[in-house]
């Protein structure tokens, strides 16, 4: 029989390693067995550049109109921890090869691990006769916006490798920090983890890109931390304390967790003792470490060509934002001061790259402008279906540079760039936005949340909540979730922040497709006031 006590005790562990099962290129539900060494004998780049080259010259040669290649190693390594004791440290390491061909305006696609000239020949043939295959079930050719051909490297911004730093060094870190948490009252336990990302990409393409190598790091350190009452009946905890980065290990030294640690557990304390909400209809001052999920599930998702037009629904559904005709330049999202940029180039940011997966440079560009909806994700196959906006915009048609693929062994698709909220004129704080409130409820952190299959119903909890009287913030809430239907939400905007209190936040392990695929992705966004919305009780208490 499982006991509350034993509940408590293998909760922070089984967090710790519910993230593993999303490992890019890892079967879900599967560790990585950490005894597997690194790679050795990892090809030259002039080597890879030259294995390119046979693929595509394979491909071509067996009928391809358009191929591309992608080379790519991906590397993460992870360090997890529980109050005073080191659970696993795992590192993974792959690397292979994914060949994509056109044929008669079909897709078809291969991949292998072994990078040997015949069998990436072998693949580049094998992704050739798919194309030919899939014509059967192909309504129309495929047509791909023109894109300038590049020849090019790119380094993500980090200044320190985490494969650099010693294992030691990243696990006394955070038995330090674990430590400081448990110093606060009532906090019994504590999980914190380190999490780092390498890919070394390299591309090619039959129109004459090459772009060799591509350098992406990303950092993360999720920490939870719970408290629990003297007589055991009631556990609150405090997590999703600092957001992923695009970053090195440098950005994990700058959280300085073991000086913010016991704060965090103090947090969790007090939760303990929080007022339970009363439902009703509160003006809301949102945190950006809350806003930026909001804003991922009701903006970025339903900004989604693919889903917008009905080609995916395998995960999370389609998108109420449909049909295109219908809302490009005439749906109001929000407010006019609500401008929504989609990008792939803000620095540290978990979405930023250099090149797509098509070899396409993104731009920065409005999805939602003055409120309105302006844009859409695409990739250079999907903006070939705007074009009849673009012309009435006199605009160029061209990909945003939105094709991404989490291996070598999956397919390149539309994947979400950074999605940001920008700031407001006027250069609004934090402390500026709760001083103007009369009355309502501030939320900081992100929780769980709901949302249905066209991201129109949603509810969206927290980490941190409290009562705004007067323009000040008071007593501390519990069971605070609020309920959106999307276009309501943002059109009761009526506050937002300015440039000094932009934040980028994000996500590691967005997921889409069938089979999924994960992304990692960054949202940028300003503290922000929302009018008369819904609160619920999740606690069904008060």
């Amino acid at each position: 029989m499982t006991t509350r006590r034993t509940f408590l005790k293998t909760g922070a562990a089984a967090s710790a390693f519910a993230a593993l099962r999303r490992i890019p290129g890892w079967p879900l539900g599967v560790v990585p067995d950490a005894t597997v060494p690194l790679l050795t004998n990892v090809p030259t780049d002039d080597d890879i550049r030259a294995l390119m080259a046979h693929a595509i010259s394979a491909a071509t040669a067996a009928g391809a109109s358009y191929a591309d290649v992608r080379i790519g190693r991906y590397q993460n390594n992870f360090v997890i921890t529980r109050e005073q004791q080191i659970v696993q440290v795992i590192d993974t390491d792959s690397i292979g090869v994914g060949i994509r061909t056109l044929v008669d305006g079909t897709w078809g696609f291969a991949a292998t691990r072994i990078l040997k000239r015949d069998a990436i020949v072998a693949a580049a043939r094998q992704a050739a006769t798919i194309s030919k295959a899939n014509r059967i079930a192909q309504d129309a050719p495929v047509v791909l916006v023109p894109t300038p051909v590049v020849h090019g490297s790119w380094r993500s911004d980090f200044s320190i490798d985490p494969w650099d730093v010693p294992v030691e060094e990243k696990a006394e870190l955070l038995l330090k920090a674990n430590a400081e948490a448990l110093r606060a009252k009532q906090v019994r336990f504590v999980s914190s983890t380190m999490y780092f990302v390498k890919e070394t990409r390299h591309f090619a393409s039959s129109e004459g890109s090459v772009i060799s190598p591509q350098v992406i790091v990303r950092s993360w350190v999720p920490m939870e931390i719970t408290a629990v009452a003297p007589d055991g009946s009631d556990f609150q905890r405090r997590a999703n304390t600092v957001p992923p980065s695009g970053r090195g290990y440098e950005y994990i030294r700058d959280a300085d967790l073991v000086g913010h640690s016991r704060k965090w557990g103090e947090e969790a304390s007090e939760k303990l003792t929080a007022t339970a909400v009363e439902i009703g209809r509160y003006d809301l001052v949102l945190h950006p470490t809350n806003l930026w999920l909001t804003m991922h599930e009701s903006i970025g998702h339903p900004t989604e060509l693919d889903r917008i037009l009905g080609y995916e629904a395998n995960l999370a559904g389609t998108s109420f934002v449909s049909p295109p005709e219908r809302m490009l330049g005439k749906f109001r999202y929000g407010p006019e001061f609500m401008n929504i940029q989609g990008d792939r180039s803000q620095p540290g940011a978990c979405a930023t790259i250099g090149y797509d997966d098509e070899g396409v440079q993104p731009e920065d560009y409005l999805i939602i402008k003055q409120g309105v909806v302006n844009d859409f994700q695409t990739t250079r196959e999907q903006a070939a279906w705007l074009k009849w906006w673009y012309d009435t915009q006199g605009r160029t048609v061209r990909s945003h540079g939105n094709s991404n693929a989490d291996s070598w062994g999956h397919v390149q698709f539309q994947r979400m760039p950074n999605v940001s909220l920008l700031p407001g004129d006027k250069e609004l704080s934090w402390d500026d936005i709760i001083g103007a409130t009369d009355s309502g409820i501030a939320i900081i952190g992100d929780g769980s949340f709901s949302i249905d299959h066209q991201r129109y119903n949603a509810q969206f909890g927290g980490q941190l909540f409290y009562e705004i009287k007067g323009g000040k913030l008071g007593r501390m809430l519990k069971d605070v979730a609020y309920q959106i239907r999307t276009p309501d939400f943002w059109n009761s905007m009526d506050m937002i922040g300015g440039k000094s209190s932009y934040l980028m936040c994000g996500a590691f392990f967005d997921g889409k497709g069938q089979p999924e695929q994960v992304n990692a992705v960054g949202h940028g966004c300003v503290p922000s006031r929302f009018r008369s919305v819904n609160v619920i009780n999740t606690g069904r208490t008060g």
